[in-house]
C-alpha cells in the first residue's frame, strides 16, 4: 500500500490551480502527483541522456567510436 503524506500550500494557489486544470485532472491531489512524476521523469531522462556521454566519451578515448 502506497503512503499518503500531507503537505500545506497557499490557499490562494490550490484554488488558481483547481480551476485552471479541473478539467484535466479529478482534484489538486492528482494534478500534483501527475507534476511530480513528470518532472522525475524529466530527471531520470536527463541522466540518461548524461550517461550516454560519458559512455560515448570513454568509447572514443578506447578508439572504439
Amino acid at each position: 500500500m502506497t503512503e499518503i503524506r500531507t503537505i500545506a500550500l497557499p490557499t490562494e494557489l490550490c484554488d488558481a490551480a483547481e480551476q485552471k486544470f479541473a478539467h484535466r485532472f479529478g482534484s489538486l491531489e492528482e494534478l500534483l502527483a501527475a507534476l511530480l512524476h513528470e518532472l522525475l521523469r524529466d530527471e531520470a531522462l536527463k541522466m540518461d541522456e548524461q550517461e550516454q556521454r560519458v559512455i560515448e566519451d570513454r568509447l572514443k578515448a578506447l578508439g572504439y567510436v
